[in-house]
């Protein structure tokens, strides 16, 4: 079987830790790049993280410094939920600064989609800004890329506004060019992590699998997150499970934009299953994930790291 090239923009994060191993260790996905962006932390911090990720997985994927704020809008942050550092509840080695590219994102991630053989999938878990920037320096790369998969976005709810998912609230105005870009986009909002939470009792079962499953284990139980039973919902993975085993989700296809104008649901994604704004489709929204099939997965997945 022939791997997936994969480039991943990412904010580490806890469940940012957990998707990336899952693609890095992936059977299906070779990952070419890692941009860290800014997000649930500052850049600094996510850059280091996804750094001593590497270093402690033993892994060589060339890391690129992303973006340090938004488009516009002033930096926003989750380090309530992730602790100050982005990866609380666990001691990393030092930072593997080997596998640090220099120059910016945009620039990086042309490199490795203009000299692929193959089109390349790109998976967004964290603000869209490095790939808006992408998008807009390097359109002619578009042709080479062949889908991109996103965790953010809520059908409903949202959990940094009522209506703004914190990914796509952290940087509306790049989430409405990577919508709007013409690539064939999946989606996996809000809604499929409270459907796909990982029970106390496969927490405890991840912890015991291997170094990186005790590893997972302390971070998701420093996690600061409400999730039904004392669970922990790990939305980022969902991202990488449509790439890996999409089987799992129900999509539905809908028009989706992001309000970028209004004061009180700037930030909130629009989307759009029965035809409101009389716009075609531009994203497969994932609306439904079969919860017990997730929890497999994901044991099986992290089975595969050291």
């Amino acid at each position: 079987m022939t791997k997936k090239p994969l480039i991943i923009s990412t904010d580490p994060g806890i469940d940012d830790v957990a998707a990336i191993i899952i693609a890095l260790f992936s059977d299906m996905l070779d990952v070419k790049l890692i941009a860290a962006t800014w997000g649930n932390v500052p850049l600094e911090k996510t850059l280091t993280n996804t750094l001593k990720l590497e270093a402690f997985l033993n892994t060589n994927v060339p890391v690129v410094s992303g973006a340090s704020c938004p488009l516009l809008r002033q930096q926003i942050d989750a380090s309530d939920v992730h602790g100050k550092s982005g990866l609380g509840g666990y001691e990393f080695p030092e930072p593997d600064m080997s596998l640090l590219k220099t120059g910016i994102a945009a620039d990086a991630i042309h490199e490795v989609v203009a000299n692929s053989s193959e089109k390349v999938t790109l998976m967004q878990i964290g603000p869209a800004t490095d790939f808006a920037l992408y998008f807009r320096q390097y359109p002619e790369d578009l042709a080479n890329i062949e889908q991109l998969v996103i965790m953010g976005g809520a059908i409903g709810r949202g959990n940094w506004s009522p209506y703004s998912e914190y990914n796509v609230a952290g940087d509306p105005e790049a989430a409405q060019i990577v919508f709007s870009s013409g690539l064939k986009i999946l989606l996996a909002p809000l809604e499929l992590g409270h459907q796909a939470f990982i029970t106390p009792d496969t927490l405890k079962q991840i912890k015991t699998v291997n170094q990186t499953g005790e590893m997972l284990y302390q971070i998701l139980t420093d996690l600061h997150d409400e999730t039904e039973g004392d669970g922990r919902e790990i939305y980022d993975a969902l991202a990488a499970g449509m790439l890996i085993k999409p089987e799992m989700y129900t999509f539905k296809s809908a028009y989706v934009a992001v309000d970028t104008k209004s004061m009180y649901s700037y930030g909130a994604s629009l989307i759009d299953f029965d035809d409101f704004y009389h716009q075609p489709a531009n994203v497969e929204v994932g609306v439904k994930v079969d919860r017990q099939a997730f929890e497999d997965w994901f044991i099986s997945a992290i089975k595969k790291a050291k």
